[in-house]
């Protein structure tokens, strides 16, 4: 199989679900604006309990920092224990790469908050389009990305983004 045998829809798929990822090994607490400084008795005691190996120096860390691990412990008590397994894996897998590849999906992270919120929706909803493939066809279309050549690759996605601007659009509303 090859590039050129597969529709329309699954090449587009396979570009976003490829970028996204990546970026499902970022860290989901990227910040706009100063955080105000968390007092460590402002913590829940679940919370605290998650945190306590940071109790020592707490009112060192900079208020971002208390901020975002505050918020990722929230996120944490909220997730079922599959959806912490799964972020387990995530997190591990982030570890394993290099400091390039890190800043790699960084930058594509920061790329991506730029695409205005429509590309960004479309980006996520070939994401799930991908997800849903059977892994086997996954695991064929990733090889064949990896394959192509960086101007193959920018032809796939531009041919993508003028087919996501042909597509009608569908107003529930109107």
């Amino acid at each position: 199989m090859n590039w050129s045998t597969l529709t329309r829809p699954i090449r587009a798929t396979v570009v976003a679900g490829l970028a996204l990822c990546v970026l499902a090994a970022m860290p989901a607490h990227a910040q706009q604006a100063p955080s105000p400084a968390v007092d460590w008795s402002q913590l829940r005691p679940q919370q605290r309990e998650l945190l306590q190996k940071y109790q020592g120096n707490w009112s060192q860390l900079t208020p971002e920092r208390q901020a975002a691990l505050a918020k990722g412990s929230d996120r944490w008590l909220s997730m079922s224990p599959e959806q912490r397994g799964q972020a387990k894996d995530r997190f591990e897998h982030w570890k394993a790469l290099s400091p390039d590849q890190r800043q790699q999906i960084r930058e594509r992270y920061r790329n991506f908050q730029k695409l205005p919120p429509e590309q960004q929706q479309h980006v996520r909803e070939n994401f799930q389009r991908f997800r849903q493939l059977p892994p086997a066809q996954r695991q064929r279309l990733r090889e064949q990305w990896r394959q192509m050549t960086p101007e193959q690759r920018k032809a796939l996605r531009d041919r993508a983004h003028a087919t996501h601007k042909a597509l009608p659009r569908h107003n529930p509303g109107g």
